[in-house]
């Protein structure tokens, strides 16, 4: 049996342990030793930057923000289907995930972090969105396991009623916000509707051979 090789570690601010491992050429972010995402499995993660990204025929010079770099395949996405005048900003709080990425991951999406488009913030996602009134065409956040089920409590702000306007002054006319959610969560899109959002929910497997949908995402966007 081919083990599990812990490549690195560190630790969240709020003390949990948080981990890059590799098996059978595969790799898994995990924290406190449960499995977050692996590169097996990302299917949701492409629909994510897919659902957030239909502007691109439109907009010449996106902005878009990324909360979470993970193992940059939404980011890679990103990037493929934005043009090349695009501006992909990625907010991941972590510093050392960052690091991974260059140092364990340059052959999976690690080299993405050097292209021009990209801007790395080692910060936290609702302080970017905090301090960018109208200034993305897009905005991915795949933060936490969704609207309701949080792996760290601080994510909630994002989902409140608060943060859901905050995100939607962040936005430009016509923007669009995608979150990713690990189960269905119906309710959430009464939220979003009442933040001004025109919501709509779509169904994503967790990898290209699931017979069933395991994921949600939840777009809303701006009337423009």
């Amino acid at each position: 049996m081919i083990p599990f090789r812990n490549l690195a570690e560190t630790r969240t601010p709020d003390g949990s342990r948080f981990s890059l491992h590799e098996h059978d050429g595969e790799y898994f972010l995990k924290l406190n030793g449960r499995q977050l995402m692996g590169s097996n499995s990302t299917v949701s993660e492409l629909l994510l930057a897919d659902l957030a990204c239909k502007f691109h025929s439109t907009v010449e010079r996106p902005t878009i923000l990324i909360g979470g770099l993970g193992l940059g395949f939404s980011l890679r996405r990103v990037l493929e289907i934005s043009g090349p005048k695009a501006l992909a900003q990625v907010s991941e709080l972590l510093p050392d995930v960052v690091a991974w990425n260059r140092e364990f991951l340059q052959e999976l999406n690690g080299k993405l972090l050097d292209d021009p488009r990209v801007e790395v913030l080692t910060r936290d996602v609702f302080e970017c969105i905090k301090n960018g009134p109208g200034r993305y065409d897009s905005i991915l956040l795949d933060v936490d396991n969704g609207p309701t089920s949080f792996v760290q409590e601080k994510n909630s702000r994002l989902y409140s009623g608060k943060g859901l306007t905050m995100i939607r002054r962040s936005l430009r006319p016509g923007g669009r916000v995608a979150f990713w959610s690990a189960e269905p969560e119906p309710l959430f899109l009464e939220s979003l509707s009442r933040a001004g959002f025109r919501a709509e929910a779509f169904e994503a497997k967790s990898h290209e051979r699931a017979k069933r949908a395991a994921h949600r995402i939840y777009v809303g966007k701006v009337a423009g």
